[in-house]
């Protein structure tokens, strides 16, 4: 059989194979190449002159006990076609892009058909260089990954956004539930945002609602912890494997911290500068068992908290809703 760059049986077929645009490789029953086109030459630095004659699996070692060596020799015995898996074999030639012969190899997609010529067997490999469609669908990939991510943040404070607190309380709760564990919840709100915004504007009142997200989401310490802005000047926050106890002082440190800022308030608030309301409810299989159960019972403690003079932390109680 003859072999391009060697003596080809015709012009023609010479050329049609230096023009392919992927690796084509004919070795005989013995294993030895007796092909090798210049698209293989040019990605791997040897020229068919240079590896005609020689055991493919001799030239390249690395290949020995590897999926291609299986998949010629089945080939070669069931005369049945091959195909590598790109996923768990992506480079297994060490070709590189054209004229480069160093870096990071192409990712390849392989075939092995095996095929007659007379009496003779032989194997035709088939190489494709598919670095590009992978690169394109790892980009696609992770572009969908920073979508999805942003879809869970919030996009002016940087901390998680309702729909990442709503999938958070939804899991937490469902993990405690099946481990009888523990789950506390915080509802928490700026005091007198309203009179801040009106006084200060906007674009002031979008700066005050970062730096106390920052100060917020900076309280939490344990990784599980989950501070979301639950809307408008309102802030919540997902406390797994945290008693009512737990998350009273977390609620306090919380409060504490945003008291700590200094920032000036309006004239017409209650108190001269920025303070937080807080509210916490903690699971309770007989009484707070629900996402609904828990959220309704935080916010009706934020609310107390209001009632009570603001800058203050209450914790649900179920004797609360008993003398209500």
């Amino acid at each position: 059989m003859s072999e391009p760059g060697t003596s080809p049986s015709s012009p023609l077929s010479a050329r049609v194979l230096g023009l392919a645009q992927l690796g084509l490789i004919v070795i005989d029953a013995n294993l030895h190449i007796v092909m090798w086109n210049q698209w293989m030459a040019s990605r791997s630095g040897r020229s068919a002159q240079r590896v005609t004659g020689q055991d493919l699996f001799d030239l390249y070692g690395e290949l020995r006990g590897h999926r291609l060596e299986q998949a010629v020799l089945s080939a070669l015995q069931s005369n049945l076609p091959q195909q590598l898996s790109p996923t768990l074999n992506p480079s297994p030639f060490p070709l590189y892009p054209a004229g480069s012969w160093g870096g990071e190899r192409v990712e390849q997609q392989v075939s092995v058909t095996p095929f007659n010529e007379g009496k003779e067997r032989y194997c035709l490999i088939e190489v494709s260089d598919i670095s590009t469609i992978v690169g394109r669908e790892r980009q696609l990939r992770s572009q969908a990954e920073q979508l999805r991510a942003q879809s869970y943040v919030d996009g002016l404070t940087g901390i998680a956004n309702r729909r990442h607190f709503d999938v958070a309380l939804d899991r937490e709760l469902r993990r405690a539930i099946r481990n009888e564990g523990q789950l506390s919840l915080l509802l928490m709100d700026i005091d007198s945002f309203k009179a801040y915004n009106d006084h200060f504007g906007h674009q002031q009142g979008d700066a005050c609602l970062t730096l106390v997200a920052e100060a917020f989401a900076a309280s939490l310490q344990r990784p599980a912890d989950l501070a979301a802005r639950y809307g408008g000047e309102e802030f919540g926050a997902v406390l797994p494997d945290t008693s009512g106890e737990q998350a009273a002082l977390v609620a306090e440190t919380i409060r504490a911290r945003i008291a700590s800022l200094n920032l000036k308030h309006s004239p017409a608030a209650t108190r001269p500068h920025v303070t937080m309301s807080i509210g916490v409810a903690t699971f309770d299989k007989d009484h707070l068992a629900d996402a609904a159960a828990m959220l309704a019972a935080a916010d009706s403690c934020l609310y107390a908290a209001k009632k009570a003079g603001r800058d203050c932390v209450i914790v649900y109680q179920h004797q609360q809703e008993n003398a209500a």
